[in-house]
């Protein structure tokens, strides 16, 4: 970015640019009230987050606690991490592709619009097969234009994949959305720059940066189904199951006793089943809190609506 542009956002909050199915900025009022007491006089000066998903969590943290100095952010899917280095490495030119895309978009006929949406969705989807998700290249901008503007059209907001790992959400009903928010992409393009954005098929590689008391980890994994139908896993092609929740455990208590301070966060099987205590057995040695949520992304608009989700923390500070 150049230094205009960083003078021109300095002020500017920056936000999540996708929307994202498990997204937490609805629950950042509740969520700011459990963070750690560190973030606030200064002892922790290190964040790292193994499922970055939309980043609400983190846009909250770089806005409101500037002695953070060190952001790892990590994520499986690869989309979305070529999206986000993309907005840190070549904001300018992803800017211009997506304006291109919304003027040609908001002129088009209802069945015009039809028919991009679902050539962007093929192209994008027929381009997987082509693309170096380790190196830069201009490809990516190309890319990450298309997945914000399928994002900002698509059906409910909703980035599914199925196995293959291809994008198969219908197109929604917006008559103009904003496929371009310059300002919020110039913002999070600022923040990015001050982190270490990783492609990591595997949450357990931050024991290598997320080990020591000067370290606030935030936890988000795909949620464990809060119904026998839900599937809110499927932003990528892999399946994060009870084993999966287990290994986590495991390493969240691996990183508790290096004296790092952790929160997680999931769905609360109980919305379903007021028997099931999976979390609060396999954490029954930390601070488990439950806070109310609305769950607005679900393909039946009947199975939307408030539930609660659960805040495990090896910290019980006081509740601002």
């Amino acid at each position: 970015m150049s230094s205009s542009l960083l003078t021109s956002t300095s002020h500017l909050h920056p936000k999540p640019f996708l929307k994202w199915a498990g997204g937490k900025t609805q629950l950042l009022p509740s969520i700011s009230r459990y963070l750690p007491n560190g973030l606030q006089d200064g002892s922790i000066t290190k964040y790292v987050e193994p499922f970055l998903g939309g980043g609400a969590v983190f846009f909250y943290i770089t806005t409101n606690y500037p002695h953070v100095q060190e952001y790892y952010l990590y994520d499986i899917n690869p989309e979305l991490i070529i999206a986000y280095q993309t907005i840190k490495m070549s904001v300018d030119s992803l800017i211009g592709e997506l304006l291109k895309l919304e003027d040609r978009y908001r002129v088009l006929s209802l069945q015009e619009k039809i028919n991009l949406f679902y050539q962007i969705r093929s192209d994008f989807n027929q381009g997987k097969k082509s693309v170096n998700y380790h190196d830069f290249s201009e490809k990516w901008v190309q890319r990450t234009a298309q997945m914000i503007f399928l994002n900002r059209t698509c059906y409910n907001g909703l980035f599914r994949v199925n196995s293959q790992g291809y994008f198969n959400v219908p197109i929604g009903r917006y008559k103009n959305p904003t496929i371009c928010n310059q300002q919020n992409l110039l913002a999070v393009s600022q923040v990015l720059q001050k982190t270490t954005i990783i492609l990591a098929g595997d949450f357990e590689l931050i024991k290598d940066v997320a080990d020591n008391p000067s370290t606030f980890v935030y936890f988000d994994p795909p949620y464990r189904p809060i119904s026998q139908t839900a599937n809110f896993t499927a932003y990528s092609e892999s399946v994060f199951d009870d084993e999966q929740q287990m290994r986590l455990f495991r390493l969240f208590r691996y990183l508790d006793e290096q004296g790092a301070k952790l929160m997680l966060s999931n769905s609360d099987p109980k919305n379903q089943d007021e028997n099931d205590d999976f979390f609060d057995n396999i954490y029954a040695n930390y601070y488990i809190q439950r806070i109310p949520a609305i769950r607005s992304i679900n393909s039946n608009s009947l199975r939307r609506g408030k539930i609660n989700e659960i805040l495990i923390m090896n910290y019980h500070e006081s509740v601002v």
